[in-house]
């Protein structure tokens, strides 16, 4: 019996987990039975919707879904079955079709007991003529930073229509790795209290997180669309590994299956690997996966620099070979192809905006040489190196992050022409990097769309790493410094929302007031406007 099975029995029992988290709150989560968990929404499309709960019991008993108009639940418009299924952690998923357009719903799982699940709220997406539409954008929760305002501020509005999760929607480490002990706030222990491997371990995370009020709330109120990054399998993967994963952790196709497994589990998601999302004639909102399926490894200063000749010659080598290799992908030949049939058949067809909802930054991004020359009198050693190492890419014309469309400048140049073949009005949607940036995304000098990248939940941003420099200093730097960088905001924890209408598409960045302790006051709000036609921000 493998270390797996052996943990999947134990949570089946209702000890698993105990000694990982041993607190009063951590035990009841383990022993719960029924309803454990709230309920989701997600996948909308027009006439249906995909309904999830999560109910332990034993056996596999077959959980009714209903929708209805009404709260009461007096004119039931539709119904489903599904079981709560063992191997999947006792999650169900099912999608109910034969709705109305542009509706809000309320739903609701029945046991055969007759005992009700939580009440939530969800809608159908629009068909046709379309005038106005709200998205809701989140990224990068880390449950023991701080507490999950962001999620609690949208989960009370009415003004939103469809949430979106770019990913990073839980974090992979064990407690006292990002963040320490002492930067952890207290309270927020994590299930399993080591790094998540296997099948059961994954598990447990969501349903620590899912466990929060206030995610629990957000998901009980909007559907969602969503697709992972790179935390919810493990640090920087790409289609042949990860940073974060080590020869002793056992086989990465195992972990790699394991951690989709649960996702898939505990997610509102279909099974497919991307999919697109059609909102009335208003925009098409493409969702890609950009991470495992057919990534390219990332690619590396320090290795590229190695340990003889002159750094500038071998960056300049490495500028001119490997980083500009047309063979280097962050989709896959399929899904590049695919993404542009999305976006021309989405322009054929009349439709206003094209929404590329995806999980790494696109626009241009290099780091200030001054503040580099400044970082590199640093006392510590292995700042200088660093500091020396980004000044002298800088200089090289390199980028700041090789995680990220940067490192794969070729593949972006591809979905930048089929963007312009298919004369869409690009509006791309990101999150990973826990700070907020506006783009003006161009190919050779031509306009091809605009960029919003939210900022994170919780996760700490270049504040963090770079203490030393006011925050207003250094988002200055960084726009100087980058070519397509607009606006950017590099110290405030929230969300994001984009409003679309026919004429423009305005992001507004909201700013939490603190995520140390529960709140929802906004500190702040930064918006910014692209005009339908424009593929460029307002001056």
């Amino acid at each position: 019996m493998t270390i797996m099975m052996d943990r999947r029995l134990l949570l089946q029992t209702g000890l698993f987990g105990l000694g990982a988290l041993a607190t009063p709150a951590g035990a009841r989560l383990i022993a719960a039975r029924g309803f454990t968990h709230q309920v989701a929404s997600g996948e909308p499309s027009a006439n249906s919707v995909l309904l999830w709960t999560r109910y332990v019991s034993e056996g596999e008993p077959a959980l009714r879904a209903e929708v209805a108009e009404d709260a009461e639940f007096g004119r039931i418009v539709g119904r489903g079955e599904t079981p709560a299924r063992n191997a999947h952690d006792f999650t169900a998923k099912v999608t109910v079709d034969g709705l109305a357009p542009n509706r809000w719903y309320f739903y609701r799982f029945v046991a055969p007991d007759g005992t009700a699940s939580p009440i939530g709220r969800t809608r159908t997406l629009p068909e046709g003529p379309t005038g106005r539409f709200t998205l809701g954008v989140f990224s990068c929760s880390n449950f023991r930073f701080g507490h999950f305002n962001a999620y609690a501020h949208a989960a009370a509005r009415s003004d939103i229509d469809l949430m979106i999760h770019t990913g990073d929607y839980f974090y992979e480490y064990e407690m006292g790795r990002y963040p320490s002990e002492e930067q952890a706030l207290a309270g927020r222990d994590l299930m399993p209290s080591y790094e998540t491997l296997a099948l059961a371990d994954y598990w447990l995370r969501y349903a620590t997180y899912r466990a929060d009020p206030d995610l629990a709330a957000l998901h009980r109120n909007f559907p969602m669309i969503a697709r992972w990054d790179d935390h919810e399998i493990t640090n920087d993967p790409w289609v042949g590994g990860a940073e974060n994963h080590q020869p002793d952790e056992g086989d990465w196709e195992v972990r790699k299956r394991a951690a989709l497994q649960a996702y898939r589990d505990w997610m509102p998601v279909s099974d497919a690997p991307w999919d697109s999302y059609q909102i009335g004639d208003l925009a098409t909102i493409i969702l890609p996966e950009t991470r495992i399926t057919a990534r390219s490894q990332q690619l590396d200063y320090a290795a590229a620099v190695g340990d003889g000749g002159g750094m500038a010659g071998n960056l300049a080598a490495f500028r001119d070979g490997p980083w500009s290799d047309e063979a280097r992908t962050i989709m896959g030949a399929e899904q590049e192809a695919w993404v542009a049939r999305q976006m021309a058949e989405s322009t054929a067809s009349g439709t206003r905006w094209q929404v590329l909802a995806q999980q790494v930054v696109m626009g241009r991004t290099h780091f200030p040489l001054p503040l580099a020359e400044e970082i590199a009198n640093s006392e510590n050693e292995l700042v200088r190196q660093r500091a020396r190492l980004f000044a002298a890419a800088t200089r090289a014309g390199l980028p700041l992050n090789l995680d990220a469309w940067d490192g794969y400048p070729a593949a972006r140049a591809r979905l930048f022409r089929a963007a312009q073949e298919a004369d869409a009005n690009l509006l791309v949607l990101t999150g990973d990097t826990h700070n907020s940036w506006a783009y003006d995304l161009q190919q050779d000098g031509a306009a091809v769309g605009v960029e919003f990248a939210g900022q994170s939940v919780t996760s700490p941003g270049f504040d963090g790493l770079l203490p030393q420099i006011p925050p207003d200093a250094l988002a200055q730097a960084m726009v100087a410094a980058s070519p397509d960088m607009r606006w950017a905001d590099t110290s405030q924890r929230g969300y994001l929302t984009v409003t679309l209408t026919p004429e423009a598409a305005t992001g507004e960045w909201l700013f939490m007031d603190t995520i140390r302790a529960r709140s929802t006051e906004i500190a702040g709000r930064h918006s910014m406007r692209a005009a339908h036609g424009a593929r460029m921000l307002d001056a």
